[in-house]
């Protein structure tokens, strides 16, 4: 690797290596993703390259092992290109005749596309396929196309064209206007505007200022950011550097899990492959400005995700949050100036400065911006990641993308923002994704993490199951949150026991709105969000546990074994 000292050399270097890439010629791509591992995605990748050795295709055939495919109920998969010819479900049998039939003998092996469940009708382009078809992939389209381990497949895709832009073409406040007028707001949770965050660390005063990726992603059923920064380290890599160079900041640091390996092993690599061609580090493309990152990881616990408590621990300190009223984007880490966004937001950024605050407003509704990443989960056909333009309906998300709901089940709830989020019914599932829409029906969009429940699914044993994981997840820092889940565990796991009485629900009205109001921290002060929501759409529910000691899921088994379950 040579080290690119201007904006000139990092286009000429793209072309070269355009130009030593082969179009026409067959590439394998892989899903090496996390979801994929355990079907066995390394035994399929060892396969390929032990066939190719043996068919002496060494030279003809490419092997590329890529991010997430986000089809995760059909892995592992293989996109054979030119063709896009998509293989699901792919075992290390089958190796040997694909490698015959389809990449020698250009023809399509009917049992390994996609199958409609309904029509029998197959797809064997990923394009035609009905999980990707209407996606709009802005974010993760190429993570089916790159080696996230090569940022040579980065650059020839486009990639630090953005950040050359930004730091030979634009100042920085023009980048956080340009940021402000395409309306990026934060896919973290709260979908606070970013471009005003930026601005309000820019303004702040001190000369040493933080940047921040959290990476933690530690709600139940949220795995779409992991998916994204696993698969394309280094647009997220872009995204921070232009984020800092707009901000005034040096330093950066991204804050991720413990206990995730392979994401981990790419960012160390991506960050290595960025500073030895001079993409990080000093005097970056020779533009004079300076940036360096580090990586922090988690001690484990739910709560080291949250902004403040996220900056503690970087500061080496237990991750214990602060109150509120101390913005972090004027006295973060260290008390300096610390500006934090979540994977996706930072993503986001190349694109808006590659292609203009226009083009990217231009995408979603009136208020809420650009694609979505969704992980899809719970009582659904197909889990895995989609991406889609803000204010798609969440029927087409569940039954589009997702395939309905198995086994002939009736669709329930829809649950957002894991165990601090809320439910909505499925009366309500043509509302758009839309951040200000989903909270005006007592949920939020959260970081993206979406839970499908069918018909046996019990709404008090849900509510109570989030309550179980915050409170073994609060720092115990604040009685409201720490005694306040407590008390609600207690009365919730009484309820779907058989053992709830009049008044109940009101003393978990009162306690949610106590520790609503008191806690220290969002986790803290979020806790009523599963509980009112529930409350809202299912209180009969709720009335029939306590009134008539019955459970009309069928769901909590005490109350079955005393004969308080009802047939349906």
């Amino acid at each position: 690797m040579a080290r690119i000292n201007s904006a000139a050399e990092l286009e000429e270097l793209r072309k070269d290596i355009v130009s030593k890439r082969d179009a026409a010629k067959p590439c394998v791509a892989i899903c090496a993703g996390i979801a994929c591992l355990g079907p066995g995605n390394d035994r399929v990748i060892s396969a390929f390259e032990e066939e190719i050795r043996k068919q002496s295709l060494e030279a003809r055939v490419e092997i590329r092992a890529t991010g997430c495919h986000g089809f995760c109920e059909k892995g592992p998969i293989a996109i054979i290109y030119p063709g896009e010819i998509c293989y699901l479900q792919v075992t290390p049998e089958d190796v040997p005749e694909i490698v015959s039939q389809t990449i020698v003998g250009k023809k399509v092996i009917d049992r390994l596309v996609y199958t409609d469940p309904d029509t029998g009708e197959k797809a064997a382009r990923q394009s035609e396929i009905p999980f990707y078809r209407n996606q709009m992939r802005l974010l993760t389209g190429n993570s089916t196309r790159i080696n996230p381990k090569s940022i040579e497949d980065y650059l020839a895709i486009g990639g630090y064209a953005a950040l050359a832009k930004a730091l030979f073409e634009m100042k920085p406040d023009q980048v956080i206007e340009e940021i402000k007028k395409a309306n990026l707001r934060g896919r973290g949770g709260g979908g606070f505007p970013a471009g005003s965050k930026w601005q309000t660390a820019r303004n702040a005063p001190g000369e040493e200022k933080y940047v921040i990726v959290n990476a933690h992603e530690g709600e139940p059923g949220a795995f779409m950011d992991r998916a994204l920064f696993t698969g394309n380290p280094h647009l997220v890599l872009e995204g921070l550097i232009i984020g800092a160079y707009a901000i005034g900041s040096h330093r950066g640091f991204i804050y991720t899990r413990h206990d995730t390996p392979q994401l981990r092993e790419n960012i160390a690599i991506a960050l290595a492959q960025a500073e030895e061609y001079g993409l990080l580090g000093e005097n970056i493309l020779g533009s004079g400005f300076n940036f360096n990152v580090e990586v922090h990881l988690d001690v484990g616990i739910f709560v080291s995700g949250e902004s403040s408590a996220l900056m503690r621990s970087i500061e080496g300190k237990a991750p214990e949050p602060r109150p509120k009223y101390i913005r972090t984007s004027v006295s973060g880490i260290w008390d300096r100036p610390s500006n934090l966004n979540n994977v996706e937001t930072w993503a986001n950024v190349p694109q808006i400065i590659s292609k203009g605050s226009g083009w990217y407003g231009s995408i979603g509704t009136d208020r809420s911006k650009g694609t979505k990443l969704i992980s899809l989960s719970g009582n659904i056909c197909n889990t895995g990641v989609v991406e889609v333009p803000m204010g798609t309906p969440l029927r087409e998300i569940i039954y589009g993308f997702g395939g309905g709901i198995p086994n002939g089940k009736k669709l329930k709830a829809v649950h957002f923002g894991g165990p601090m989020g809320g439910s909505i019914p499925e009366s309500l599932i043509d509302s758009p994704l839309d951040f200000d829409v989903l909270a005006e029906l007592g949920t939020s969009l959260g970081a993206g993490d979406m839970l499908v429940m069918d018909e046996d699914t019990c709404m008090v044993e849900m509510a109570r199951y989030f309550l179980d994981f915050l409170s073994g997840e609060s720092c115990g820092k604040c009685v409201p949150c720490r005694e306040g889940i407590r008390q609600m565990l207690k009365i919730l796991t009484n309820i779907t026991k058989g053992k709830g009485k009049e008044g109940d629900i009101q003393l978990l009205e009162e306690i949610a709105g106590v520790a609503g109001e008191a806690a220290l921290c969002s986790l803290g002060r979020s806790i009523a969000k599963p509980l009112y929501s529930v409350l809202k759409y299912f209180r009969d529910e709720f009335e029939a546990h306590i009134k008539e000691k019955r459970c009309p899921a069928l769901s909590c088994q005490e109350l079955a074994a005393s004969g308080g379950a009802k047939e349906k």
